[in-house]
């Protein structure tokens, strides 16, 4: 068996496979009913541009905040209060704001499934008693309701999500947390996913070990000799990756 303790994992792309479309037009026309019905009228095109206004000015403050920081996420919680708060609806409870999330999320969806081999891979790893963490970037408003739909959160020693730490993959600190967190030894590390820049090139800045794996959703590659990695995987046989750490 390979010599790695410590498996952090990418989700999307790499645990799960998922296909979603924010510019559709049913969409925009559910979320405005949802926020119609608390008393914050929008059209559908009002509704869009206010959105992606307020997407751009989170994104301004966290860059006013962490002014060095290259790689920023945001929490796209802040984004739905406003929506709120820009009609003068006041009462905006945080079960409101989780609500309308997993509306957004669960309407953008056209597909959501675990990649064959998921679990037989995790369940490898457990009975062997690997420490096992999700660094995502993603959404908790999201991402969290979909690690416990397919029942991933019981595999994970810990979650990391780019939106709660306002910063995400490649950046080096964002690989950083978790090391510091457990004092992980970076030898013994290794990064699993499917972007061969925020997975496999941020890991190397951390001085982490890497297996890519290329799906159908992963950045386009130009050449495959750019990939940095312990293990390439081109055909996105998930499989593939425990017959390699097995050796």
């Amino acid at each position: 068996m390979k010599n790695y303790d410590n498996f952090l994992f990418d989700l999307y792309g790499t645990l799960i496979d998922i296909r979603t479309n924010e510019d559709d037009d049913k969409l925009w026309n559910t979320i405005r009913i949802l926020y119609g019905y608390e008393g914050a009228e929008y059209s559908n095109t009002e509704l869009k541009e206010m959105y992606h206004k307020f997407v751009q000015e989170e994104k301004a403050d966290v860059k006013r905040r962490f002014e060095d920081r290259e790689y920023i996420d945001i929490d796209l919680g802040k984004v739905f209060k406003k929506l709120f708060i820009y009609k003068k609806v006041d009462d905006i409870s945080e079960s409101k704001i989780k609500h309308i999330a997993a509306t957004f999320r669960s309407v953008s969806t056209s597909l959501i499934e675990l990649y064959d081999g998921v679990y037989e891979l995790l369940d490898y790893l457990k009975e062997n008693n690997k420490k096992i963490i999700l660094l995502s970037n993603a959404q908790s408003l999201f991402t969290l309701n979909e690690i416990k739909m397919f029942g991933l959160d019981k595999y994970f020693d810990d979650v990391f999500i780019s939106s709660d730490y306002e910063i995400c993959k490649p950046d080096k600190e964002y690989f950083m947390i978790p090391i510091k967190k457990y004092d992980l030894d970076p030898d013994k590390t290794v990064m699993i996913g499917n972007d061969y820049i925020s997975d496999m090139s941020g890991a190397a800045k951390a001085n982490l070990h890497g297996i890519y794996i290329h799906q159908d959703i992963s950045t386009p590659i130009l050449d495959e000799e750019k990939i940095i990695a312990d293990y390439k995987i081109m055909d996105g046989d998930f499989r593939k990756i425990k017959e390699f750490i097995e050796r």
